[in-house]
Order: C-alpha cells, then sequence, then structure tokens
C-alpha cells in the first residue's frame, strides 16, 4: 500500500500529513480522516492504509501543526489509564488552542490539497474523524456542502449543543457513539435534531464501548466496536463515493 508523508499548505504554515492510496495507478476517491485527540502515530497510519486498501485515498493531516509536526509529544506505545493523565496534560493546551475558526480554515486548505491530488478521482469526497476529530468532520462537512458527500464521526463529542452544524449539511451522515459517552435519552435528542434538519443519517450507541473504543493503542479499545466501525463507514463510502 503506498503511502506517503506531505506538506500542506495552509493560511498559517504548513500542515505535515500522512496519505495512503491503492497502488493501481488509477485515481480514487478522496477521504479526509482527522485523528483523535492524540494524534497521527501507527495506529492511525493503519487505519488509514485499512481504509485504503478499500479503494480510497485518504490524507490524515497532523490538525496541531501549529506547534510543530507530528508526534508532538511523545506517547506510549500502549496508552493506558496510568499514563493517560499525564499525555492529556500536555495535550489539552494544543486541543484547546485549535478553535472553530482553525479548524475551518485548515478544512479549506485540507480540501482543497486533497481534490488536487493526481491519485484522487473528480467529484465529491467524504470525512472521517475520531474522538475531537468527528466534531472537526462535522465542521468540515457543514462548511463544505458542495465537496462533502459523507461524513462519519466515531466517539465524537457531537450532541445537541451542535445542532447548529446539522442545518447547513447536506452529507449522508453516520455517528457512533461510544455506550459510556451519552445515555440514550441524549441519543433520542439528537437524532430528533438531525430529523428536524432534514440530515440522511445514521446515529446509534456501540454497545459496550467507551469513549476511544476504535483505538487499538488504547485501554478503550474495543474489537468489536471496531468491526462496527467499518461495517457502517464503509458502506456509506460505497454509496456516496462509489461512482466518482
Amino acid at each position: 500500500m503506498p503511502t506517503k508523508t506531505l506538506r500542506i499548505p495552509t493560511a498559517d504554515g504548513q500542515a505535515d500529513a500522512f496519505a495512503a492510496f491503492p497502488d493501481r495507478g488509477e485515481r480514487h476517491p478522496g477521504v479526509l480522516m482527522y485523528a483523535d485527540g492524540f494524534g497521527i502515530r501507527p495506529v492511525l497510519r493503519e487505519m488509514a492504509r485499512e481504509l485504503a486498501g478499500h479503494g480510497y485515498y485518504v490524507l490524515v493531516p497532523n490538525s496541531y501543526y501549529r506547534h510543530g509536526p507530528a508526534p508532538l509529544i511523545e506517547l506510549p506505545e500502549y496508552i493506558g489509564a496510568e499514563v493517560r493523565p499525564a499525555v492529556f496534560a500536555q495535550l489539552m493546551p494544543l486541543i484547546e488552542a485549535h478553535t472553530s475558526e482553525r479548524v475551518l480554515s485548515d478544512a479549506d486548505a485540507y480540501l482543497r490539497f486533497l481534490t488536487t491530488q493526481p491519485e484522487v478521482g473528480a467529484g465529491p469526497v467524504a470525512v472521517t474523524g475520531y474522538c475531537i476529530g468527528g466534531l472537526y468532520a462535522m465542521h468540515t462537512a457543514t462548511a463544505h456542502p458542495d465537496r462533502v458527500a459523507a461524513v462519519a464521526a466515531f466517539h465524537g463529542p457531537v450532541g445537541v449543543d451542535g445542532a447548529d452544524l446539522f442545518s447547513e449539511l447536506t452529507a449522508q451522515v453516520h455517528l457512533g457513539h461510544a455506550e459510556g459517552d451519552v445515555t440514550p435519552e441524549a441519543l433520542g435528542e439528537l437524532n430528533q435534531a438531525l430529523d428536524a434538519a432534514g440530515v440522511g443519517y445514521t446515529s446509534e450507541i456501540y454497545p459496550g464501548t467507551v469513549h476511544g473504543f476504535t483505538m487499538s493503542d488504547t485501554d478503550a479499545f474495543n474489537a468489536s466496536g471496531l468491526k462496527r466501525h467499518w461495517d457502517r463507514l464503509l458502506p456509506l463510502l460505497d454509496r456516496t463515493l462509489a461512482n466518482n
């Protein structure tokens, strides 16, 4: 599976990024993948390669490039409960500095870069994200209805308080919630807000999961949750991008 380390021109400099794509000498639909709060690391590269193996060009930017190239902090190979507080103490200032304005400015640069790569076909793209990256994905899809045909967010902080994101959405949406992140009542309110906005979506709690369940290098990992994630994501992309 071919991979590249790239630099994306933005309004504030150069964002380092990782890309994976099929080795077929063809053009493929593009997918912008936002990492979770821990950022680009081996597990994200592996997920990008796995998705690329299904026929997509997958671009994973370092959202916090303004503070330096990834990895911005030294991460253990396994992020367990005993190291999580210290890791987050270093990450939270970066996350808090990444305002909505920065997310939207960067999204424009990322999509412009993605859609001009020689391996990427014409037509709309998809955006997916994990944890805080799920919120970035939703902001990106809302701001670019002409470019984004599908958006998926997994264990992301997307709730009714973000309902203003939904009114401009034209993309098909999947939200995969951790059981530990949202109650059935809160899920009902969220889905009602999506219904009211006329969004085409699926939104569900993944049984037995806690926040971060897709990430195999953390103690939140849930193998059945990761499988369900692929079982939801791949058909969504196939429906919305297959004809590109």
